[in-house]
């Protein structure tokens, strides 16, 4: 009886372990599905994300081969477009990778990236013929005389070239910056913006006591000092512009170059630099050459004394670009080829450097006969320029 109340007992043993083990592969299998799931919702969020970021080809399947173009969609806050650029007429944009650069290749740096550096800057640093306009009591003649004085002073003092075209170029910019200024502010100005370009070029710049003194009492060393932080402040500290000079050196330089290593010594005729110089000291006293950039200036000085080719392998520049600038040049080299051109010695001044030394002639009778070519031919485009009232330096012996 024993034995058959175990063999009874046994199946409900197995019985009741049976609902056990179905609830636990129950569980399995439900954490499987949720497993599954989870995994597949993470997937879709995939998909769909990248979706949301795909970039929708506008072209038909049936070109094959090749990268798709591809269509920006519009978004729901896009702003409007501005299409009246009244406004921006004082912000100039020039597209500088048109211009291939002339230079060599350089054993110190880049030339295509030294190029687009110079290239930019130029367009940085603007002027404007008009600034007249916004000085009632001002005519051009007055600026003619006041450079006309500027270059005296250089070369009673021996300063360099670059050292007057920083000062003609700080001016300009300036008068921009102002509304109304008085006439007899101009002197001020202007020896204030040599003052400053000798500080800038000059290894021994002269004294502020002889900047004023040159003035001969108009101005006192306190005005300069005061003009030169006006200044400053309204030119915001940019003193570093590419002078016609500076163009003038490098056209030069670059078509006279032979040899790499010795890119940063001048390799050119003295005599040739300072004949086409002595032509832009004469072009810059007339406020009509604001119309032109100083690298087309210096450009159209050197085609009229070389050749077109040369021009274009030294500048960059073709035809079309300077023919404007060469025509408008036309009557100063007419009347600048007439004056002899010759080296000049200075005292402490290397043979070698004595051209890039300023000099000065009788710029404001030649810059009145090209005034008077000018309006035979062409009525109305350029005043004469008054020689009354002209400011002079002292004797080189009397500094």
């Amino acid at each position: 009886s024993s034995r058959l109340q175990a063999k009874q007992q046994q199946p409900l043993s197995c019985q009741e372990e049976a609902p056990q083990e179905l609830q636990a592969l129950d569980y399995v299998q439900t954490r499987k599905r949720r497993t599954a799931e989870e995994i597949k919702k993470r997937e879709d969020g995939k998909i769909a994300k990248k979706h949301q970021y795909e970039i929708k080809s506008c072209w038909p399947p049936t070109i094959t081969g090749g990268i798709s173009p591809c269509i920006i969609i519009e978004t729901p806050h896009k702003e409007s477009v501005t299409t009246d650029f009244s406004r921006f007429k004082k912000y100039r944009f020039r597209n500088l990778f048109i211009n291939p650069s002339p230079l060599p290749e350089l054993n110190w740096g880049n030339s295509k990236d030294v190029w687009l550096n110079i290239l930019t800057k130029e367009n940085r640093y603007a002027h404007c013929k008009h600034f007249t306009s916004l000085h009632s009591s001002l005519q051009p003649h007055m600026r003619s005389i006041l450079l006309d004085w500027l270059l005296e002073v250089c070369e009673v003092y021996a300063l360099h070239r670059e050292t007057f075209y920083l000062a003609q170029d700080f001016f300009d910019r300036f008068m921009l910056t102002q509304k109304n200024i008085n006439k007899s502010m101009l002197q001020l100005i202007g020896i204030t913006s040599l003052f400053i370009a000798s500080k800038l070029e000059e290894i021994y710049a002269p004294k502020i006591q002889e900047f004023a003194y040159v003035t001969d009492g108009a101005c006192s060393e306190d005005d300069i000092v005061r003009m030169e932080l006006i200044m400053l402040k309204a030119l915001k500290w940019e003193l570093c512009p590419v002078t016609i000079v500076s163009w003038l050196n490098l056209y030069l330089q670059v078509d006279a170059l032979k040899d790499v290593p010795k890119v940063l010594l001048p390799q050119y005729s003295q005599e040739k630099f300072i004949q086409i110089a002595q032509l832009l000291d004469l072009c810059i006293l007339d406020v009509n050459s604001l119309d032109f950039q100083y690298r087309t200036l210096a450009a159209a000085a050197l085609c009229h004394y070389t050749s077109i080719e040369i021009v274009k392998k030294a500048s960059g520049l073709d035809w079309d670009s300077i023919s404007e600038c060469v025509q408008w040049m036309v009557p100063f080299v007419n009347v600048a080829k007439k004056v002899p051109v010759k080296l000049k010695n200075f005292k402490k001044v290397a043979a070698e450097d004595r051209h890039n030394i300023q000099t000065h002639t009788n710029y404001l009778d030649m810059l009145e006969e090209v005034n008077s070519a000018v309006v035979s031919t062409a009525p109305g485009q350029l005043s004469p320029v008054s020689t009354g009232g002209i400011i002079t330096p002292p004797k080189s012996t009397e500094k």
